[in-house]
């Protein structure tokens, strides 16, 4: 019975992390005409100042990093996860919210190779098959044209997808090293928020009372997220419920629709059907 609890409180966390990363995407987007950089900025500095009251909370039971390795990982993590970030931030504010989330969905794949490259885990046929289905029903979403050229919006969303891969995959270094989740991201958000800091230095965009606002909502509505993620791999297994993650394109899709009057045309949808199927079908049969 604890153990169907555990999976039940797992999925509820995963889904509240979808929600809280729609909303992101959605007060990104909001904000307006701003650089990418300048938007990180600001999630980032919000995400610190919510993320330092658990790590002050639970002080004493915080795991750090124990060796150079670890500390090279974690700096890794924090420096990819910030430039998938920015990719990400633009490609919001250039494509519909559905379609950069999407194709951010793309890290769970982009995870294997990594895991197949530095893990040395093997990486079955199906794997392989399913890496390369998810990547043709991409195709469908980002349309390339005759002469090879996606947009940059659509071209932003993949390099974020493989830089958010990158972090990821640090991330689960540090967990089987035992690092505290909380440390991971109050780390990962006052490193990101140091390295964007030059650039809102040196050019800075004014910005209304009504951006700012949007951009401090979206940095607790990301903060939310993270959260949300961190305590649904505490509860349950990601076998168990990784095909809910998921969710935050149907919330995404919703958002658009509500907000910006989005709606996907038939090669997308293809396209979200190719990619969500593939995705669901990988966590089944992945032990």
């Amino acid at each position: 019975m604890d153990k169907k609890n555990n999976i039940l409180k797992g999925i509820f966390c995963i889904i509240i992390a979808g929600f809280g990363f729609s909303l992101m995407a959605l007060f990104i987007k909001l904000s307006g005409n701003l650089p990418a950089m300048q938007k990180g900025f600001f999630r980032n500095i919000i995400a610190v100042a919510i993320s330092s009251i658990p790590l002050i909370k639970h002080w004493k039971a915080i795991k750090f990093p124990q060796s150079k390795m670890s500390w090279g990982v974690l700096i890794s993590r924090s420096v990819f996860g910030t430039i998938g970030l920015v990719f990400n931030f633009y490609a919001i504010s250039h494509i519909s919210l559905a379609d950069s989330t999407i194709i951010q969905k793309l890290s769970p794949f982009v995870i294997i190779i990594l895991s197949y490259i530095f893990f040395k885990e093997k990486m079955t046929r199906f794997q392989l098959t399913a890496i390369i289905i998810a990547f043709i029903g991409v195709g469908f979403i980002i349309k390339p044209t005759g002469n090879g050229l996606i947009s940059l919006g659509a071209f932003a969303a993949l390099l974020g997808a493989f830089c958010s891969g990158v972090a990821y995959t640090c991330v689960r270094y540090l967990g089987t090293h035992n690092v505290s989740g909380e440390f991971i991201i109050f780390f990962f958000s006052s490193l990101s928020t140091l390295l964007l800091l030059p650039y809102l230095i040196f050019d800075y965009r004014e910005m209304s009372i009504y951006q700012l606002s949007m951009l401090i909502l979206a940095g607790a509505s990301a903060t939310i997220g993270q959260y949300g993620v961190t305590f649904a791999y505490r509860y349950a297994a990601a076998k168990n419920i990784s095909v809910f993650d998921y969710s935050q394109v149907l919330f995404s899709g919703i958002l658009g629709f509500i907000f910006f009057s989005e709606l996907p045309d038939l090669q997308s949808l293809i396209g979200y059907i190719i990619v969500i199927s593939i995705g669901i079908i990988l966590v089944k049969k992945t032990k």
